[in-house]
């Protein structure tokens, strides 16, 4: 199969034949026919993921048809369409059985623990506890864009955050998973302030729901925000993932706020400096979302199904293979707005 593979980290990404996996006894071999590209793929690229074994292939968002399984499953059938998380559990710890595999300690991760999804074919883990049988009505391309970064916003702002109807939220970073978080915040009721550095991605925010946007080369977030809500966000999510806009979050929360990190932060001397005092003195929830449960899927799906959530119209653009390995290097700085998706 043909497939995106790098040898070292930051190094030469090329396009190259390797063999099709075949399936662990409790696992599955999945045709990709669609994989989403994120920047989180580009921090396996830099290495600041310690479960990489190189050579590797990335991609960690993705939907597809099951072309061969393991001797050991039993739900899944050959031939079915399906996702799965970006996380996939074990099935059998605490965690998993108590519906939270997105923090399994025992989970594995293609692209990045198992080689991913830029190829035109994948194997998954422990299948049947962690696919997602798809509805007719969505396609692989939106199912696609759900394994991360849209499920990771759902999780961080319904299963997390627990948004309330007419609450204010604030999202710093207008890309993929800012869009995403943005539409699933006004879907759920809230009042929604967009924050970036792009005109452009501020003017896509608007189309999927922001009320407010905020350019923050120009305006202090933080005073707007203020000035807006008149007392600061009851809910506000980093979803770029930097020391900037983390800080900002935690500072544009009202008392007794929620602060969301869904952006992966680069690392400062192994961690990264968040303003504690404030989260102290104003009782703050600081909160993580890492993906979402299997088992938590079905309300997002029926959202979509029923027309509450669109996460196709946050697709901007599909590339070949070609394009993606091109593209990968280049993912933190390039100023796309939307999803991007590959069909290998």
């Amino acid at each position: 199969m043909r497939a995106i593979l790098f040898d070292e980290f930051q190094g030469p990404i090329q396009i190259r034949e390797v063999p099709i996996p075949s399936p662990e006894s409790h696992g599955a071999v999945v045709r990709v026919e669609a994989t989403g590209l994120c920047r989180s793929d580009w921090h396996g690229w830099m290495g600041h993921d310690d479960d990489i074994h190189l050579p590797h292939i990335p991609g960690h968002e993705w939907a597809g048809v099951v072309t061969d399984i393991g001797k050991d499953v039993s739900r899944i059938k050959v031939g079915d369409r399906i996702t799965v998380p970006f996380v996939s559990g074990c099935g059998s710890c605490s965690y998993c059985l108590e519906g939270n595999a997105q923090v399994c300690p025992h989970q594995t991760q293609p692209g990045f623990s198992n080689w991913g999804s830029f190829a035109e074919y994948v194997q998954i883990d422990r299948i049947d506890f962690n696919a997602i049988l798809l509805p007719e009505e969505i396609s692989f391309s939106t199912a696609a864009s759900l394994g991360c970064r849209f499920a990771t916003a759902f999780r961080g702002l319904d299963g997390r955050a627990r948004v309330q109807p007419d609450e204010w939220v604030a999202i710093f970073g207008c890309g993929g998973v800012g869009l995403s978080s943005i539409m699933i915040a006004k879907a759920l009721g809230a009042r929604v302030i967009a924050i970036d550095i792009n005109d452009s991605a501020l003017s896509k925010a608007k189309e999927v729901g922001a009320g407010f946007t905020i350019n923050s080369r120009t305006v202090n977030p933080v005073e707007e925000i203020k000035r807006i809500t008149e007392d600061g966000a009851h809910v506000s999510v980093d979803a770029l993932g930097s020391e900037v806009t983390a800080n900002q979050s935690v500072m544009s929360l009202r008392r007794r706020g929620r602060h969301v990190q869904i952006g992966l932060l680069l690392p400062v001397d192994q961690n990264s400096r968040i303003p504690m005092q404030r989260a102290l003195s104003y009782e703050l929830d600081l909160l993580g979302s890492h993906g979402m449960s299997a088992m938590d899927y079905p309300k997002m799906l029926a959202m979509i199904s029923d027309g509450r959530l669109d996460p196709a119209s946050l697709i901007e653009r599909t590339i070949s293979l070609e394009e993606g390995a091109k593209e990968l290097a280049l993912l933190d700085s390039a100023s796309i707005t939307g999803i991007t998706v590959i069909k290998p």
